[in-house]
């Protein structure tokens, strides 16, 4: 982080006295714990694709506990998020009981801060299963059911505004931090979409769609995720989520698990090179299925394979993948709100990919519109901190929002629901895993 800092004032051109503002932005369900007095972690980090949970969260919910779990944080039962964590944690982890306990973003203000601030911002708290989205405070109900301590956790303050200062004893700049986002809210905020009804796609190592529903709590019945995309002001807005688990890790598996491809950026000219992916099609369920699925013992699977299926097919099954699973969360999306998504904003490191954005626009029958700058995670952390130094206002950030290229569909819609609904029947051969719950790998 030091190291990362340094760089930072190096490649600007400036020093640390210059530094006005810090924003934070971070993976949001990651648990880590550590020693109040020493601020040195107890144990490794447990981060959002660990599954070792999936049981207990199957228990929680043949016990019936789904529905409540649900109204109270937006969020379904699964692994992916922070509470069976620390519950794991708590009776498997020496000293965890008394430790403190938080997600990336406190971990890292309590070391900036030299140890005087434990806080988090609510977007990140309404990621961990333990904080209630309607009240915008810690559930001391949900702290029960996951036998959890509440004393362990952060508090809960703004997005944006006076949240703590950086020592520069520990951090070398000594400035405020005054913007804090989970790196998927923070890249809607980049993105620029603040009104109600903008939605956002960040294809990453998982894909993460994002709709703003202002201030509107829209409850899903599709398995899509309700949850804080930020508080201003002591005002919390919300947005729609899909969590996609693996998108961006295909082709990583792709490139070091088959050595199929040397580097990432192969992808997009091979699959490129052929017109379509000759009937192959690849789920990758490698940590089992998000939203709108949520399951997590499905497995990774390709079917349609022949003789005549090359390394360019497979790539392209493994992008085009991107865009199936996406069109999923963006139906369910819109099956919740009643509402026709009119454009999706693109960004993270495949919407460099033109027949990925080209795919999603046809599938979809929307405009996809991809922005001069996609690292908008970082820059949606910094918009934040700016409004929170008072730098600019939200009028600003509107018109810092360019436009690199828009794509319009072309495929009819009669073949775009025809390779949709081929997908699907894809998907449902990942869901037949039929390995005993008791069975699976313990690093699964």
């Amino acid at each position: 982080m030091q190291a990362s800092a340094r760089e930072a004032l190096r490649a600007a051109g400036v020093t640390a006295r210059h530094v006005r503002a810090i924003g934070i932005t971070n993976q949001r369900e990651t648990l880590v714990l550590w020693d109040r007095r020493t601020l040195e972690p107890i144990a490794p980090a447990i981060v959002w694709q660990d599954r070792r949970t999936a049981d207990d969260c199957r228990r929680l919910r043949e016990a019936g506990y789904e529905q409540r779990v649900q109204e109270t944080t937006g969020l379904v039962l699964d692994p992916y998020f922070t509470a069976t964590k620390l519950a794991w944690a708590t009776k498997h982890v020496e000293g965890a009981s008394n430790a403190a306990a938080g997600t990336i973003d406190s971990w890292l203000i309590t070391r900036l801060s030299s140890g005087r601030d434990h806080v988090t911002d609510a977007s990140n708290a309404s990621r961990t299963l333990l904080f209630d989205i309607g009240r915008g405070a810690w559930s001391e109900e949900m702290a029960e059911l996951f036998d959890v301590p509440l004393t362990n956790l952060p508090q809960v303050v703004d997005s944006s505004g006076d949240i703590s200062m950086a020592d520069p004893a520990s951090f070398g700049v000594g400035a405020p931090i005054t913007g804090i986002a989970g790196d998927q809210q923070a890249a809607l905020f980049g993105q620029a979409c603040t009104s109600d009804g903008m939605a956002k796609n960040t294809y990453g190592t998982g894909s993460f769609v994002l709709m703003h529903t202002g201030g509107r709590r829209v409850a899903s019945g599709s398995g899509i995720l309700t949850t804080v995309a930020w508080r201003r002001g002591g005002r919390l807005s919300y947005a729609l989520e899909g969590a996609i688990f693996a998108t961006g890790a295909a082709l990583q598996w792709l490139r070091d698990g088959l050595g199929i491809i040397a580097n990432a950026s192969e992808a997009g000219p091979l699959a490129s090179s052929v017109p379509d992916t000759g009937g192959v099609f690849l789920v990758p369920a490698f940590v089992g299925l998000g939203a709108p699925h949520w399951d997590p013992y499905a497995r990774g699977t390709i079917v349609g394979l022949t003789r005549g299926t090359g390394r360019a097919h497979i790539v392209r099954a493994a992008v085009e993948s991107m865009a199936f699973q996406t069109r999923d969360v963006v139906e369910a999306m819109e099956s919740d709100t009643g509402e026709r998504l009119k454009e999706l904003r693109v960004d993270g490191g495949a919407a460099v990919m033109d027949v990925l954005c080209q795919l999603q626009a046809d599938l979809l029958g929307i405009p996809v519109r991809r922005p001069r700058h996609t690292e908008t995670t970082a820059l949606g952390a910094a918009f934040l901190a700016g409004l929170g130094a008072g730098l600019w206002d939200e009028a600003d950030l509107a018109n810092l929002w360019k436009l690199d290229r828009e794509f319009e569909p072309r495929m009819s819609r009669d073949q775009a629901d025809s390779m949709q609904s081929s997908w699907r029947r894809a998907v449902e051969r990942s869901r037949s895993w039929e390995l005993p719950h008791e069975e699976l790998p313990d690093n699964q």
